[in-house]
């Protein structure tokens, strides 16, 4: 391929190309994909702590509303202005003396509840949802005639929180069982 009366410059100017495309090379098939599971990894743990925070948000809004929102604003603006919100993230367990504040810091050691709208991935906000319950109730006489039928809706027994970008999901609107159960423990 070489021969000796080549000028030293293309001997030279080949081994740069082919340095530059091992460089290129290790880029591709190394750096470039571990930085990827990095960031998928990142993105995972985040958005499962941001849906942890939201569940507990959620349950503290039934405590103290007797149903679930699936208003994500809502939810977001109760854990913002409630008062008692401060109270119990400032609680302190009687028997072990230890901090019982229900809330995770996220990644960056803090909680922003503006944060707690969108995934990390993708940036699409977190899809929440509750049940809804119709049951109907014949009302019948004594003497066997009927009388009416009664309806009853029940809104917000059951909630699910989902990642859209597929990170999991928490809570379950069929299962009673598994009203609160985190998919991914």
């Amino acid at each position: 391929m070489f021969k000796k009366d080549d000028p030293w410059y293309v001997h030279a100017g080949l081994y740069l190309v082919i340095a530059v495309l091992v460089f290129l090379l290790i880029k591709v098939a190394v750096l470039d994909p571990s930085e990827i599971v990095e960031v998928q990894k990142y993105n995972k743990n985040e958005a499962r702590l941001r849906m942890k925070n939201l569940k507990e948000i959620q349950l503290l809004y039934f405590k103290k509303n007797k149903k679930f929102t699936n208003d994500l604003d809502a939810l977001i603006a109760f854990y913002k202005t409630d008062s008692s919100i401060d109270s119990i993230k400032n609680a302190v367990d009687s028997v072990t003396n230890k901090p019982s504040n229900p809330f995770i810091n996220l990644s960056n050691g803090l909680l922003d509840p503006d944060s707690l709208f969108k995934t990390p991935g993708s940036q699409q906000r977190f899809v929440l949802s509750i049940d809804s319950t119709k049951s109907l109730d014949t009302v019948i006489t004594t003497a066997g005639r009927f009388v009416r039928v009664d309806t009853t809706i029940k809104k917000g027994t059951r909630f699910k929180i989902e990642d859209p970008d597929g990170n999991g999901t928490i809570g379950d609107l069929e299962n009673e069982a598994l009203k609160t159960a985190v998919s991914w423990e």
